[in-house]
Order: structure tokens, then C-alpha cells, then sequence
């Protein structure tokens, strides 16, 4: 990736087509896109590369199986696909990770996960998969509840009778976000981090703030794309719009904890009902 000074200085001096504010995946990949059919293309990151939602996502690449309960194929099939070629493209940042759906008290698997779970085999095998590719998902199955615990030792105090074993992948998220930066780069996209979009200009595109070096600057662009998440509505054009006229956006409910690896020894993903429509779902 160039300098950050040769960035900074692009950026103010050059005129784009089209202005990237966010460095997520989302940004990443709007900016490769772009850059790759030849358009100009500035980007802009108030904090660092994948430090927003993308550093704090699951860090999943999946089909989504929850999505199958709404019937929503088309989303799922089309993640599958989507899952199949960053396997192919990208070995060093996208690895398998088997997961658990297991059963309690002497209990079966639900057999409605399970046809759920077949559906998600059906759909995840890629058309035109090469013979020699290094992985591709193998089909759910059920294992018994020792084997269980042996794959998710913290799961040994309610003595699980059995379990659903599938198969997602996880990522290394900044990775992968640079990766895609700098192939962006590659095209000839201007990427800088630290500096934080203040306002939109009408005709000419963007102000920017250095929030290293301090002093700020017009970027110049024909377009500007607002990839910046659950913070996207903190740059709006508010001379443009009524404040009424513009919705607030509020980021999704949940909760998230940490733990350390050996208070949560966990090798697999685990899904687990705790009653009430709730689930925990826990990550290595």
C-alpha cells in the first residue's frame, strides 16, 4: 500500500470519481469494485481499517442458516456461493469451522434443525467445483454427546447426549479487509486511514479532517458513497434536508462478551438454546 503521505497528498490535490467514506469491508470492497472498472477512487477512514463493525462482527463467512427459517433462499444461497469462493480465492484468511447444535437430557437433535441443515448441504455445494480443491463443506451429521464434549469441553456440565456437527468458515477480519485495500490499491484507488469525514459538499465532494497531522482539506469527487454502517447518518447534508425528513439509525440489539480462551475452551462454534427464544452462540 503507498504512504500515507503520498495518500494525503492525492487525495487533496487530485479530483476522483467517486469518494469511499468508511474502511470496513463494505468500503473495501465498494472501492475495489469501483476501482477495478476503471473509475478514479478516493477512500477515507476516521479511525483505522476494520476497526468499526467489521473488527467487531462474529468474523463468520456463512450462509446464514437462521435465514432459511424466514425462506429467504436466494440470501442464503447466494452467501454460500459467496462463502465457496473466498475458500477458493483465499485459503490464508478463510478456514472451515466445524459447529454445534447440541441436544440435552437424553434427548435427540431437533429434527426440524436437521432438515434445515439439509437444505444447507443442498445449497452450499458449488457448481463447477474444481476436483482438486483443497475444501469444500462436508455434510452435517450427528455425533454422540462424548464426542461432543471432546470438541467443546466447556459443554461437559449438561451432559449433552448428542449433537448436529456442520460446517461454516471464519476469518481473520482486518486481514482480510486490507487484503481487499490493497487490491484496491492495485487499480489505482487512494486509500488513507485517520482521517475522519466533518461534512458534505454539494458539488465537490467531501472535507476532511486529519486527525493525525491535524488541518483539513477538500476532497474532490463526482460521487460519494457513505459506507460507514450504523454511523452513517453522522455525515448528511443537513442544509439539504430537514432534520425530519432524515431517519436516525440505531444499531442492532444484542450482547456481546469476551472471554478468555481458557475460562471458554471452545475449538467449535456452539449454538445453544437457553429457553425463551433465547440462544447462546459461542466462538473460538
Amino acid at each position: 500500500m503507498i504512504s500515507r503521505a503520498d495518500a494525503l497528498a492525492a487525495l487533496e490535490r487530485d479530483t476522483f470519481d467517486l469518494a469511499v467514506v468508511g474502511g470496513g469491508i463494505t468500503g473495501a470492497g465498494v472501492a475495489l469494485d469501483a476501482a477495478s472498472r476503471g473509475y478514479s477512487v478516493a477512500l477515507v477512514e476516521k479511525s483505522d481499517y476494520a476497526a468499526g463493525t467489521s473488527g467487531r462482527s462474529s468474523k463468520l463467512i456463512h450462509g446464514g442458516l437462521r435465514y432459511l427459517q424466514n425462506f429467504d433462499l436466494g440470501l442464503v444461497r447466494e452467501a454460500l456461493l459467496e462463502r465457496s469462493l473466498l475458500v477458493r480465492l483465499a485459503p490464508h484468511l478463510v478456514a472451515p469451522l466445524p459447529f454445534l447444535v447440541p441436544a440435552f437430557e437424553g434427548r435427540r437433535p431437533d429434527r426440524l434443525m436437521g432438515m434445515g441443515l439439509n437444505m444447507y448441504d443442498a445449497m452450499s455445494w458449488r457448481r463447477g467445483r474444481d476436483e482438486d480443491e483443497e475444501w469444500s463443506p462436508a455434510r452435517h451429521r450427528i455425533i454422540g454427546g462424548a464426542e461432543t464434549v471432546e470438541m467443546a469441553p466447556a459443554l461437559a456440565g449438561r451432559d449433552p447426549s448428542a449433537a448436529y456437527l456442520f460446517y461454516d468458515c471464519q476469518t481473520d477480519d482486518a486481514r482480510l479487509v486490507l487484503s481487499v485495500l490493497a487490491e484496491a490499491e492495485r487499480f489505482g484507488a487512494v486509500c488513507a486511514n485517520a482521517c475522519e469525514a466533518t461534512g458534505l459538499e454539494e458539488r465537490s465532494g467531501l472535507l476532511v479532517r486529519d486527525t493525525v497531522g491535524g488541518g483539513e482539506f477538500e476532497l474532490t469527487a463526482a460521487n460519494v458513497i457513505n459506507a460507514t454502517g450504523v454511523w452513517a447518518d453522522r455525515l448528511r447534508p443537513d442544509e439539504l434536508y430537514a432534520e425530519e425528513e432524515v431517519p436516525r439509525i440505531r444499531p442492532s440489539r444484542g450482547t456481546h462478551v469476551t472471554l478468555p480462551r481458557e475460562a471458554l475452551p471452545v475449538d467449535a462454534g456452539v449454538i445453544v438454546p437457553t429457553g425463551g427464544g433465547r440462544t447462546i452462540f459461542a466462538l473460538p
